[in-house]
Order: C-alpha cells, then sequence, then structure tokens
C-alpha cells in the first residue's frame, strides 16, 4: 500500500479519503491536526425548545468574537 500526503490533500480530499479508509488513523489525526481551531468557540446543543429562543443571541455573540479575532 503506497502512502498518501496527506499535506498536499484539501479539506474535502482528505474527508473523502478518511470516509474510504476508515481504518487510517493516521490520516484522522491529520484532519484534526490541521482543521481544529484552538481558539473555536463551542456552543452547548440545544435541549429544548426554549434553547433555541436564545439562539440569535448565541450566534450574535460567535459574530461579536469571531471580528474581535480578526
Amino acid at each position: 500500500m503506497s502512502k498518501h500526503n496527506f499535506t498536499t490533500m484539501n479539506r474535502a480530499e482528505l474527508r473523502r479519503y478518511i470516509l474510504a479508509h476508515r481504518e487510517d488513523q493516521e490520516a484522522l489525526q491529520a484532519y484534526i491536526d490541521r482543521f481544529q481551531d484552538p481558539e473555536a468557540i463551542v456552543f452547548p446543543a440545544p435541549e429544548s425548545v426554549e434553547d433555541l429562543e436564545h439562539y440569535p443571541e448565541l450566534h450574535r455573540q460567535y459574530q461579536d468574537r469571531k471580528h474581535q479575532r480578526d
């Protein structure tokens, strides 16, 4: 089996490769390392209709933080 160069693959190519070769842990780790943002803002999943009502506020907070980083 030939060794793939994950650094030359774009996100879509690497994702397709991983889905076709689910046992390839090296490919998965390359994907995670490359596309993980250490400053990413993670919002909890909504658990109720009331949580969904707060979505516009969460979206605004995300946009504000994103613009502060730029």
